[in-house]
């Protein structure tokens, strides 16, 4: 067995930013380059594999890589049978099935019959299998929001973030076959034969993520108030109560849901606190 665990991540496209993003901010310490196709952690036993985004999937699979992170809608595609050990909260988008603006057609079950493009050919056989809806999908790369254009298709089915590209493109969503986002897949006898570096890494990382939603905030009010304040904080738990110098004064620490925390703080001030701090969370593991 090998004294390093392995983790292959993508070496292009819209997935490597936040990925080599996660990595640092877990503490990991290592240096990518273009031109480097492993990168050895210097501070834990990892070896990051840089590989083709479709690679990825192969090489977890294989074995030749512990951990993976990949798109949803790759796995899907592959059809391979690996565990997801976690959603990674980034690079979500989806799968839709979208045709011409001035198309008739209003829902997925309207292609029955007609022709639906993409380069996700195997998850859409099985989306429509699933619903009973005859259509022959035409596998093709690139460029797939022009089939209907051209005449290859009547109906597509490609990622969708914004909805932008299709409304360029004079297309309408008319379904979504698919959910995704970046998720930290295993190989299966590395789950059974490393359990417990597998799980280091993954709360290394489900420990940002965690702490990418919260702030923490901080700040003074008079004892009398805690009840009325402690109601207004729907924190993780209880928050923390600390008696100050001054007498009746408190100071109150909690942590908070990063969206909650600009329409929580004009109802804090009126509930009697002061000097209010909010500040980032590096890591949370709860």
């Amino acid at each position: 067995m090998r004294d390093r665990i392995r983790l292959a991540v993508p070496n292009k496209g819209r997935l490597v930013e936040p990925t080599l993003g996660l990595l640092h901010d877990a503490g990991l310490v290592f240096e990518e380059s273009d031109r480097n196709l492993v990168a050895r952690v210097q501070n834990y036993a990892l070896d990051i594999l840089f590989v083709r985004t479709n690679d990825v999937i192969e090489f977890v699979g294989d074995g030749v890589a512990d951990l993976g992170i990949t798109g949803e809608d790759l796995l899907s595609e592959a059809g391979a049978e690996l565990p997801v050990v976690r959603r990674l909260g980034y690079g979500r988008c989806r799968l839709a099935a979208a045709v011409s603006s001035d198309a008739p057609y209003q829902a997925v079950e309207d292609l029955a019959g007609l022709r639906v493009a993409t380069s996700h050919p195997e998850t859409s056989r099985r989306y429509f299998a699933e619903r009973r809806i005859p259509v022959d999908v035409i596998a093709i790369s690139g460029a797939v929001e022009v089939a209907p254009r051209l005449g290859l298709a009547e109906a597509i089915v490609d990622l969708v973030s914004t909805g932008s590209t299709l409304a360029m493109n004079g297309l309408r969503p008319i379904g979504d076959v698919l959910a995704s986002e970046a998720i930290l897949v295993a190989n299966p006898a590395a789950v059974r034969d490393r359990a417990a570096a597998l799980t280091e890494i993954d709360t290394m990382l489900a420990a940002v993520i965690a702490a990418r939603d919260k702030k923490y905030l901080m700040m003074n009010a008079p004892q009398a108030r805690l009840a009325e304040l402690q109601g207004l904080l729907p924190g993780l738990e209880s928050p923390s109560v600390i008696p100050l110098a001054h007498a009746g004064m408190i100071a109150i620490h909690s942590v908070v849901d990063a969206d909650a925390v600009w329409g929580l703080l004009p109802r804090l001030k009126a509930a009697g606190a002061s000097g209010i701090l909010v500040l980032p969370i590096e890591k949370l593991v709860s």
